[in-house]
Order: C-alpha cells, then sequence, then structure tokens
C-alpha cells in the first residue's frame, strides 16, 4: 500500500489544531453528576462541533450530552463495507491543572535538557525521561511546567479531525463510510456511559487514545472508583481530651491498612493496585478517593472485597460508623469481547505496517471509552495518539508521532474491511 505524505501545509494544520485544542480549558470533575462533568467541556465540545460543520463532514451533531457525532461519507460506486468508526475524548485529566494551557514548541529537538519555564526553571530533561531520546530530530510539544498538555486526548481528537478533512480533500483515496465520534468525562470513567451506539451506526471502532507510536491494546483493566469517608468529632482543642477525634489522623491511619507495595508506583505489567487519587480532610471528617485497576477478573473482585473488608475492620477499631466506603464500577477488560472478531486488531495492525510502524500490541495499564464501548456493543481496540507522561506538567508529544496516527487511520479507512 502506498504510504501517505504530507506536506508541510497538512503538517502545520495538525500542530495548529491541536494547540488550539490544548488551550481550551476542558478539565473534568469526578465530583459532579452532570453530563459533562463541567461546564467548561462545552467549549469545546461546541467548537468542535462548529469545525466539524465547516469542515463539509455530514451529519455533525451534538446531543444534550456533549456528544459529537460526525461522518465522512463513503466515495465507494457500490459501497457494501460496514461502517469503521474513530473515536476520542476531549476532556483532560484533573489530576493536574489543565487551565490557562500555553503549549511550547521545539523544533528539531536536539536531545538535552527543555527549559520549559524561565520563571521556575521547570525543565523536561532526558535524565529523568529516557524516551526523549526517541525524539531527536523531531518537533516536540510540551507544557510551560505549570499545566498538563492535554496530549491525552486532544491529540486523538486532532488527528481524526485532520484525517477526515485529509480523506474529504482526497477523493482519489477510496474508503467506505467513517463514522467519528467525541466524548466528554473519559477522563473520569464515564466518556462512553452516555454514547448512542445506535447513532453512531458503526460496526467496530478504534478510540485514538493510546501513548507512544505503534501502541495497540485490545485488553485493559477492570476498573472501580471507591470513596472512603471517615468521621471525626471536632471540639476546641483546649478541651479535647478524651473528645476529640481527628479524622485527618484516622485518614492516615487507614491509608496504611491498604497493601503498600501495590501502588501505580511500586507495578507494572499486569499487575493490579489501589491507587489514592485524591484526599480532603480536616478534623471532622476525611474523604480519600480511590481507584482500583486489575486485568484479572477475579483479582479484581478480590481487591474489592479486601478494600470493603479493610473499612470493616477500621470500624472494629474504632467505633462502628467511624468509616463508610461506595465502590463504583467503571469499565471491564475488553479482551473477552474480541473473540472471533481479531481480524479489528488484524486491520490496525496492517494499517501500522503499512505507514513503516512497528506495531507495539500491548495490554493498557489503564483504560479507555472502548472498554465500555466493546461492552455495548462495539468493539473499539485502542490505537496510539504519541503523547507521553501524560497527566501532569512533563506531559509532551512530538508532531511526528500524531502525523503518523493521523496516516494509520487514513490506511484503515481505505483498507479493504469486509472479512
Amino acid at each position: 500500500m502506498k504510504t501517505i505524505e504530507f506536506d508541510l501545509e497538512w503538517k502545520l494544520k495538525l500542530q495548529n489544531r491541536f494547540i488550539t485544542y490544548a488551550k481550551i480549558y476542558s478539565t473534568s470533575d469526578p465530583e459532579s453528576e452532570s453530563t459533562p462533568s463541567t461546564e467548561r467541556q462545552w467549549d469545546i465540545a461546541n467548537y468542535i462541533f462548529e469545525e466539524l460543520k465547516s469542515l463539509g463532514l455530514s451529519d455533525v451533531s451534538i446531543d444534550e450530552n456533549g456528544y459529537i457525532y460526525a461522518y465522512v461519507p463513503s466515495n465507494l460506486e457500490n459501497d457494501d463495507e460496514p461502517v469503521v468508526g474513530f473515536i476520542a475524548h476531549y476532556d483532560s485529566s484533573p489530576d493536574f491543572n489543565g487551565e490557562n494551557v500555553n503549549p511550547q514548541i521545539w523544533d528539531n529537538y536536539d536531545g538535552g535538557d527543555l527549559l520549559l519555564n524561565e520563571e521556575t526553571g521547570f525543565t523536561l530533561s532526558p535524565s529523568k525521561f529516557e524516551s526523549l531520546k526517541d525524539y531527536i530530530g523531531k518537533t516536540l510539544i510540551t507544557t510551560d511546567g505549570t499545566t498538563l498538555l492535554g496530549a491525552d486526548d486532544k491529540a486523538g481528537v486532532a488527528e481524526i479531525v485532520t484525517a477526515a478533512e485529509y480523506l474529504l480533500a482526497h477523493p482519489d483515496i477510496k474508503h467506505g463510510k467513517i463514522a467519528i465520534g467525541f466524548t466528554p468525562d473519559e477522563e473520569i470513567g464515564r466518556g462512553a456511559h452516555k454514547f448512542d451506539v445506535a447513532k453512531f451506526g458503526a460496526e467496530w471502532a478504534y478510540t485514538m487514545d493510546g501513548g507512544e507510536v505503534g501502541e495497540l491494546e485490545y485488553e485493559n483493566f477492570n476498573a472501580a472508583g471507591a470513596v472512603v469517608k471517615i468521621h471525626g468529632l471536632s471540639v476546641h482543642p483546649g478541651y479535647a481530651f478524651g473528645k476529640m477525634v481527628n479524622a485527618s489522623l484516622l485518614a492516615a491511619e487507614f491509608i496504611k491498612m491498604l497493601p503498600e507495595n501495590e501502588t501505580p508506583s511500586t507495578t507494572k505489567g499486569f499487575d493490579g493496585f489501589y491507587h489514592l487519587t485524591d484526599l480532603k480532610s480536616d478534623v471532622s471528617e476525611a474523604k480519600l478517593q480511590y481507584i482500583i485497576r486489575d486485568h484479572d477478573e477475579a483479582k479484581f473482585e478480590a481487591r474489592k472485597k479486601l478494600i470493603t473488608e479493610k473499612v470493616a475492620e477500621f470500624n472494629a477499631k474504632f467505633g462502628e460508623g467511624t468509616a463508610e466506603i461506595e465502590i463504583k464500577e467503571q469499565y471491564r477488560n475488553m479482551k473477552q469481547q474480541f473473540e472471533g472478531k481479531m481480524h479489528i486488531v488484524d486491520i490496525a495492525e496492517q494499517a501500522m505496517k503499512d505507514a513503516n510502524i512497528e506495531p507495539k500490541i500491548k495490554a493498557i495499564r489503564g483504560g479507555t471509552d472502548g472498554a465500555q464501548l466493546s461492552y455495548m456493543g462495539l468493539p473499539c481496540p485502542n490505537i496510539f495518539a504519541g503523547g507521553i507522561n501524560f497527566h501532569g506538567p512533563y506531559e509532551y508529544v512530538a508532531l511526528e508521532s500524531m502525523e503518523k496516527a493521523v496516516k494509520v487511520i487514513i490506511n484503515i479507512a481505505k483498507a479493504v474491511k469486509k472479512q
């Protein structure tokens, strides 16, 4: 298959599109019950909606929950190909500041330290992040050291929109109907909750939400969120003897009850973990937010049982009702949804090879909208979007990585998809 070549015009379209998205404040909020979880997500949702209409995509729509749907029409004379979709999310993670994102562009990266912020001295260095050495000579887009970048997953959004624009501008590339979907709230585990699979109309899809070039994933963590509330008793410290119950100190006690070697920083591969993502406390009350992850279903169930048992042990020690727990399911391992459907993965793998990319098929130490969608009847593997060091100030993405992702999308679109 002939490799698609991008000239400078298309590279700048992709770069500028991503930077425009990155600058729009769109952090989601796990505390909110609305969809989208934050009003600010409407800013980027409405921007993308208007952009898709201006590019000439068909049947562009946005629903009351901020889900965007659009289509690249088939240009085949006799189209009996299944509809294939591409999906990304436009919210950014609440793990770090996502407001006032100021992307920095570094042309022809020389392999040295990058001083992202002169005032603070904040530096992105290959001595700390060895992956930078893989991007010598590339165009890097980084933060200014005060925010995350939002390449997770605004890089994916930019890649899908650019691929759609490219296909519309090049009718000589033959393809079936392509469905496009963009979601809110993926970063808080709710990205697919209100996705209309029937309206989307695809037989299968791909989320463009992975990391380094070549990633192709069709298995992921089972996931749940847990909130532990600990109740204290606040009285004047001068008269506290025998009366005060300090919820902050109790929270520290509870944290120690979970296995200290089963956290994100102490596990890898298929190992699961408990991750304390947020802690708010004072004397009267503490609120601990955990995410629970494991690839193995039995081990996942055991993890949920363990943290529940620890709350019971805690109450037995400090008094009934001192602590309470609520666990909410987030998504499941999608691997079993691909039994008998591995051609979906094979097509993506070949599309990468046709773009001179070495596929890296592995399990996700996380999750994507695709995990939930696969259980909603839309098989949906995950493909790289190119970003590195997600959810923090060291996040970066290479323009060349995003360009490769666009080529993979186009190669999938023009593949013979009938199986």
